[in-house]
């Protein structure tokens, strides 16, 4: 796995496929700087070495089309701050006035290029865009983790142009490590705590990651659809009732290799989809009819912190209640901790996929376990087994 480690940038131009797809408010201010964060020690390092870097992302869906909402000249000024060089900015990605600003650069400076996707061919992975991104730089460096799993121009096409010189940044080296050490290297035991609606949109990660865990943690909504195929009562819960068979399976496969599931007991089940509504504390299969369940119970937490804190690699990919409302986010703060103490005592934690991110920053988790994923799709694509065609360009 070559890294921007292996070469030497002096006096070369990088070329960077980075990850600034960040959210704008109406007034185009940036409202969560993380990706931009995670680009800042690659973007250094170059300019430590003596090289200049090209940064070309994509923001928001734009259907091929100039959009100046979606222009990334919104976000210059504070990539400038965060990264402590001023940025300059070019109005399109490729063509004259592109050549112009790129052979201007000098050593220690930093171009960002206009929003890739304002190009149709950008995302129909257009070989001759590809190739005219190409000329923007002499080493092409990927740190785009957030897009490892698409095909673009800009993510896969274009690395065919550098065959001798072409690596992976710090962030995506980053993540190509974590998801190994969960998936391969990890310490025993080794524990999937799965959350989220829906046992549909994680059946192919339960099916790939069977062979290397020794616990798997299921939680949230997907737990009543398990609940309610063993015969138990949802109330109004949340359930797949076309996917039951399959988690009977999923049990059975579990079984088979060992692996030990673990089900939530007890919920707190609410008489309404709101913060306001009134609760009660029931057994996870006596849920009453016109009841739900949002959150995990005691009991159940008591269970799984044993469970995760006996653990030595963790992986934690979605919410165990409904925790964008305050009364139904104890379960998921509490398996927060847990994964902290687990962390501090010596085990790898690695947290990925939109919500169970969104959750670890909401809660202030996010430094006290050992990685958060920055890419949703790609991180679960990866967990599926499924090889990221980003990661496969560079390889």
């Amino acid at each position: 796995m070559k890294t921007i480690d292996d070469f030497n940038f002096e006096g070369k131009k990088a070329l960077i496929r980075v990850d600034f797809n960040v959210p704008l408010d109406a007034d185009f201010n940036v409202t969560d700087t993380s990706r931009i964060d995670a680009a800042k020690p690659t973007i250094l390092k170059i300019l430590e070495d003596g090289g200049s870097c090209v940064l070309m992302s994509h923001l928001g869906r734009p259907k091929g089309k100039a959009n100046p909402d979606m222009s990334l000249s919104h976000i210059v000024e504070k990539v400038s701050e965060i990264i402590g060089v001023e940025v300059h900015f070019v109005e399109d990605c490729v063509g004259e006035k592109v050549d112009e600003a790129v052979s201007g650069l000098q050593e220690g400076e930093v171009l960002l290029l206009e929003n890739l996707r304002f190009h149709a061919e950008e995302e129909a992975g257009d070989k001759a865009f590809a190739e005219a991104l190409s000329k923007n730089g002499d080493i092409y460096v990927n740190d785009a983790f957030g897009t490892a799993h698409r095909a673009h121009a800009s993510t896969t096409i274009v690395a065919d142009f550098f065959p001798e010189k072409k690596c992976f940044g710090y962030l995506l080296a980053n993540e190509i490590k974590a998801i190994e050490k969960v998936m391969q290297t990890g310490e025993k035991p080794v524990t999937a705590i799965l959350g989220g609606a829906k046992v549909s949109s994680k059946i192919t990660i339960i099916e790939n990651i069977l062979d290397k865990i020794d616990h798997l943690i299921i939680g949230g909504g997907m737990t009543y659809t398990f609940v309610k195929a063993q015969d138990g009562k949802v109330g109004d819960s949340i359930c797949e009732d076309d996917k039951m068979d399959l988690a009977l399976e999923i049990l059975k496969k579990a079984e088979a290799k060992g692996v030990s599931v673990h089900l939530p007991v007890d919920v707190i089940a609410a008489d309404d989809f709101s913060n306001d509504a009134n609760t009660q504390m029931v057994a996870v299969d006596e849920i009453p009819d016109g009841w739900q369940g949002l959150d995990a119970g005691p009991q159940t937490l008591e269970n799984f912190k044993k469970v995760i804190l006996e653990s030595k690699t963790i992986l934690w990919n979605g919410p165990v209640g409904v925790f964008e409302m305050e009364n139904f986010s104890k379960g998921t703060i509490a398996i927060g901790n847990f994964v902290t103490e687990a962390t501090e005592n010596g085990a790898f934690s690695l947290v990925g996929g939109g919500d169970s991110v969104a959750a670890v920053k909401q809660f202030g988790f996010e430094d006290k376990v050992s990685y958060v994923s920055t890419g949703g799709g790609a991180m679960l694509e990866s967990l599926e087994g499924k090889t990221l065609p980003g990661i496969a360009a560079i390889m």
